[in-house]
């Protein structure tokens, strides 16, 4: 569906520029934008892609995944077309690099009834990235809040700081890929920038609920790759705190990226590291106890456990651990 679109610049009688994305696409007439969701028409810029919906269900908040916002609870999830990065491990290819990807129309409003119909607590905008969904993402998130309904992103956080501080009032929490700490590696696979994303990751903290997921790679040698991980968790422990919340995923072949599977090895190694800087690191992707559960950094009780999705809570009160009385940085439990 083609709505006009936000932050859209002219620049000359021929040329206009979108500043929603660090990619800063400067569009001819007819031209679409890197995302391929954006597009010059008679020197005024348009979104083909508001309304357009490609995956809607009611997600475990776990696998967005978010282990300490309304944990065991589900969420109505949508997701579109299109995306701002150009990642040769895609997991989603098929819907985030494709612009004929089939979808269905589902205005703001219908998301919204939709949400309610299914008891969820709120929305999350997810699947593929929702920053470039940025102006239906805004005005489901502000009809969505008018129903006391909470507001969940799952994104790349690659956006200018403009439209950003827009959107920040009417999300409620996020869970952010960092998709390495190594500027050379966002350039190269990525066809992004690695400082936007901090930048974004640093304004956002203070206003939302926020969880971090890094996808390990094994692009290099071992060493190296674990250097990057120090690196981005003495970032995260300083930047945004050491209660923050880091989800390690194993990675797989796909797209066009053709190395074999992050060994398990590195990434329980990648773990330990993580945890003599961090109080929640958690491993997804695979099928171990280890990096699953919650437990309290103070005395080490078990607070959640979860097998798959099944999520139960054994030691909280109000946010607080039972057995020590610490505070943890949880929301909804």
């Amino acid at each position: 569906m083609k709505h006009a679109a936000k932050y859209g610049y002219t620049l000359d009688q021929e040329r206009i520029q979108c500043r929603l994305c660090p990619k800063q696409c400067k569009l001819r007439e007819g031209q679409f934008g890197f995302c391929k969701t954006r597009v010059n028409e008679g020197g005024e810029l348009f979104t083909v892609i508001y309304a357009e919906v490609t995956g809607c269900g009611v997600d475990p908040i776990e696998k967005k995944p978010l282990y300490h916002y309304y944990p065991g609870q589900g969420i109505l999830s949508l997701g579109t077309k299109g995306c701002n990065l150009g990642c040769v491990f895609c997991q989603n290819w098929q819907i985030a690099q494709r612009a004929d990807a089939p979808s269905q129309r589902l205005m703001p409003a219908e998301a919204v009834a939709l949400a309610v119909q299914h008891e969820s607590f709120g929305i999350a905008y997810t699947y593929t990235e929702p920053l470039i969904w940025y102006e239906y993402v805004l005005d489901t998130a502000m009809l969505a809040r008018e129903r006391g309904l909470k507001n969940v992103l799952v994104t790349n956080g690659f956006i200018c700081e403009e439209p950003l501080a827009e959107l920040v009032p009417h999300i409620d929490a996020a869970n952010i890929d960092i998709k390495s700490f190594d500027p050379a590696f966002y350039r190269r696979l990525c066809k992004a920038e690695l400082e936007p994303v901090v930048r974004m990751v640093e304004q956002v903290r203070p206003h939302w609920h926020v969880e971090l997921t890094h996808l390990i790679v094994p692009h290099k040698d071992e060493a190296e790759i674990l250097d990057d991980v120090r690196r981005m968790c003495d970032w995260i422990a300083g930047a945004l705190g050491r209660d923050t919340p880091l989800h390690f995923s194993r990675y797989f072949p796909h797209h066009k990226l053709k190395l074999p599977a992050t060994d398990l090895g590195l990434l329980k190694r990648a773990r330990e590291i993580a945890l003599e800087r961090l109080e929640y690191v958690y491993l997804g992707n695979i099928h171990a106890d280890q990096g699953a559960h919650t437990q309290c950094p103070g005395c080490g009780a078990l607070l959640i456990e979860r097998l798959g999705y099944r999520t139960t809570l054994r030691g909280l009160d109000a946010g607080a651990c039972t057995a020590c009385g610490r505070t943890i940085n949880i929301v909804g439990a």
